[in-house]
């Protein structure tokens, strides 16, 4: 018999079968194994205790609005109330409450408007500009941020009587305008940052003139940082009282600040539920505005922090 002769393929020891990869044990180029997010506790905790401490004193005003009088006194006033009422709203709507709520709805209303339509433009030259003039006037005007409103209200007044424009909302609106124009050019000059470079050069070379381009590009584009301005410019507008109480002096021409702390003062030790509804009328406008803008608040605040 002959030696059968044995080739290197059947010395060399059998390997396994190689183990099919699991599902998520496949990566893709440049793709990173997941990593399991812990819960942030400590941020939950957090959000938690503000949520507390913003919703007491609300569900204390709303509740205290609710109530009669008489509930109020006799079961304290953090007691349920037993009895819902509306009479509260009726009685300050009828002490002329609606006049100084109409009154800072027209001076809010006219202050974003003459905000948002110099900011704009003035952003705008800021940005695409490169004279030495708008560098300074832009540096000038950042110098604003650090001036209060209570260090200027004697200028001011004295310039706003020799325009005879005392006891008028316009004397509210323009100073009211004037010391919230640099943080909304600011606020403008970064969200116009954003917008690439490609874009003006390519209007540019298809012969935009500036205006058509802040028309038919910037404006669209800056949608968040106007809702942001608009917003924060309302809430100024809204809550001003140093401007109203020095500016103005009739009761037709103040505004709900005003209103608010003269009602107070005539009812705070007498009538707490129709203050507490006084309060409440004058808050909601501020979270219509709020509701009305949320959506774009965070991303016009951070707009150009990544550059």
């Amino acid at each position: 018999m002959s030696a059968k002769t044995l080739t290197p393929t059947d010395t060399a020891p059998r390997q396994a079968p190689p183990r099919p990869l699991r599902p998520h044990a496949v990566r893709g180029p440049g793709r990173r194994p997941r990593r399991h997010r812990r819960p942030d506790r400590l941020g939950a905790l957090g959000a938690a205790v503000w949520l507390v401490i913003v919703a007491v004193p609300l569900s204390y005003v709303l509740a205290s609005s609710l109530r009669e009088k008489s509930d109020y006194l006799d079961a304290g006033p953090l007691s349920v109330p037993h009895h819902i009422v509306l009479s509260n709203y009726r009685t300050v709507l009828d002490s002329g409450f609606a006049t100084y709520l109409w009154n800072s709805v027209l001076v809010t209303l006219f202050t974003v408007a003459l905000v948002l339509g110099l900011a704009l433009p003035a952003a705008y030259a800021v940005v695409r500009s490169r004279s030495r003039f708008v560098s300074a006037g832009f540096s000038m005007m950042l110098m604003g941020l650090a001036i209060p409103a209570q260090a200027t209200i004697v200028p001011v007044y004295l310039l706003i009587t020799r325009l005879h424009l005392y006891d008028t909302l316009t004397a509210v609106v323009l100073p009211t305008a004037a010391f919230s124009l640099p943080m909304a050019i600011l606020v403008l000059t970064s969200t116009l940052r954003d917008i690439p470079e490609e874009l003006y050069e390519a209007m540019t070379m298809d012969g935009a003139s500036a205006t058509h381009v802040l028309r038919a590009l910037v404006l669209p584009l800056t949608r968040p940082g106007l809702v942001t301005v608009g917003v924060y410019t309302a809430l100024g507008a809204w809550n001003g009282f140093i401007f109203p109480l020095v500016l103005t002096q009739s009761d037709a021409r103040r505004t709900v600040t005003l209103g608010l702390w003269n009602y107070q003062g005539q009812q705070g030790g007498i009538n707490v539920p129709a203050t507490m509804a006084a309060v409440v009328l004058s808050l909601l406008p501020l979270l219509a505005a709020y509701l009305v803008g949320r959506r774009h608040l965070l991303s016009g605040l951070t707009a150009g922090f990544g550059k």
